[in-house]
């Protein structure tokens, strides 16, 4: 079968081949100088030991123990006994011969390989399987939360299975890639930059006054520092778009009570929730942005290391300076 690490023959011929091969009679046993370049051992040290010149390589490290070389090929194979294995220094391949062990046995083995290479796929299925199931759950219960109990079951019992199948699992999907829009960072953005917008829609100063100060401001900082971006946290996004809907729910049945529609209650609460998060959330960054706008590097003076080091031996190199 051309190059291939394993060779079947049968019990009589690998007893003779491995006596060939073992046998330090037929490879020279006479010589003298034989060195295992495995355990660095000679004829001296174990005379019944049987060696093999299993490579091209000449001189002491042509010769090596049955034993050791064994041990050294396991190793490399690392429980795969077809894997090829080849000499270090030269490079050439080791011919590995296995005894014919029948058609059982090799039927055994073909069906091992195939499971193993199957296991992989199987596992990606079941996990992709069991993500999906999840999602139809969460959405159907979502359902449920937002609509109502009795009129959610109405809808999804009226509903063709092809949409629910489609549509249920839609909506953990739908809720994660809404919780990734960013809308908080445009709109600090947008109040950040609004002296530039300003110079074009001149009717927003109506709306958003410049104040002097900040004018002075912008013309002795031409270059800001950037806005402070969160990294982005999977787990962060994943959380908040799984509770939003129960949130949603909690916020309208509290502060809109007086709405009868369970639907428009919830996407009233929710909104309601987004805004006012949102708000807080831009203020946040907003101060964050300040302060960071007005951090100093002092001098590192004995008054400064008095004043804001050794009093907060604890902080790491920014400190907050006392406030005059």
């Amino acid at each position: 079968k051309g190059r291939n690490c394993e060779i079947q023959v049968s019990s009589s011929t690998n007893e003779k081949m491995s006596l060939e091969i073992g046998d330090p009679g037929n490879l020279g046993s006479r010589e003298d100088g034989r060195y295992c370049w495995v355990c660095f051992a000679t004829d001296d040290d174990d005379a019944l030991a049987l060696w093999v010149q299993p490579c091209k390589c000449s001189g002491t490290t042509k010769w090596v123990h049955q034993v050791c070389l064994q041990r050294w090929v396991d190793e490399k194979q690392k429980g795969n006994s077809l894997k090829c294995v080849v000499c270090p220094q030269c490079q050439t391949e080791y011919i590995i011969v296995f005894p014919n062990m029948g058609p059982m046995v090799n039927f055994l083995e073909v069906v091992d390989s195939l499971i193993k290479r199957l296991s992989p796929f199987l596992a990606a299925g079941v996990v992709v399987g069991s993500l999906y199931w999840t999602a139809v759950t969460y959405g159907a219960i979502t359902i449920l939360q937002v609509v109502g109990h009795k009129e959610g079951l109405s809808v999804m019992e009226n509903s063709d299975p092809l949409i629910l199948l489609i549509g249920l699992p839609a909506i953990p999907v739908g809720l994660v890639l809404g919780k990734m829009i960013r809308w908080e960072d445009a709109i600090l953005r947008f109040l950040q930059n609004r002296r530039t917008v300003a110079r074009k829609f001149p009717l927003l100063n109506l709306v958003l006054p410049i104040s002097d100060s900040e004018e002075h401001e912008a013309s002795e900082n031409t270059s800001s520092p950037p806005i402070l971006s969160d990294p982005v946290s999977a787990t962060r996004i994943l959380c908040g778009a799984i509770l939003l809907p129960t949130v949603s729910s909690i916020v309208g049945r509290i502060f809109f009570e007086s709405i009868q529609n369970n639907l428009h209650r919830t996407i009233i609460g929710g909104l309601a929730f987004i805004t006012v998060k949102g708000a807080l959330k831009i203020y946040h960054k907003q101060q964050q942005f300040v302060r960071k706008k007005q951090r100093k590097i002092l001098d590192y003076s004995e008054e400064n290391v008095m004043t804001f080091v050794n009093k907060n031996p604890r902080a790491s190199r920014s400190t907050q300076a006392p406030q005059s």
